[in-house]
């Protein structure tokens, strides 16, 4: 189960919360509700890889049924725009 420190806590036993945070992310609550995650830089660094890596099978999915590059978008939205100014 993943370690909670009340941010009173958090503010009092901040080393501690960095040490527990080395080993697993600590959920900071306030009045009892979760406000905040910390983390290690090694799991920050794996979830900002899964980012990219989403994003990148995003771009290839688009990529793969077509898409409008910028110029093109920009000429499609010029021709919408003159049409409704009609």
């Amino acid at each position: 189960m993943a370690k909670t420190f009340a941010a009173a806590q958090a503010k009092q036993e901040f080393g501690n919360l960095l040490d527990n945070a080395q080993r697993e992310p600590v959920t900071i609550t306030k009045k009892g509700r979760p406000v905040a995650v910390v983390m290690s830089m090694q799991e920050y660094e794996h979830f900002q890889e899964l980012e990219n890596a989403y994003w990148a099978s995003q771009a290839d999915k688009a990529y793969q049924e077509g898409f409008l590059s910028a110029a093109d978008s920009a000429k499609a939205l010029q021709k919408l725009w003159k049409k409704a100014k009609s």
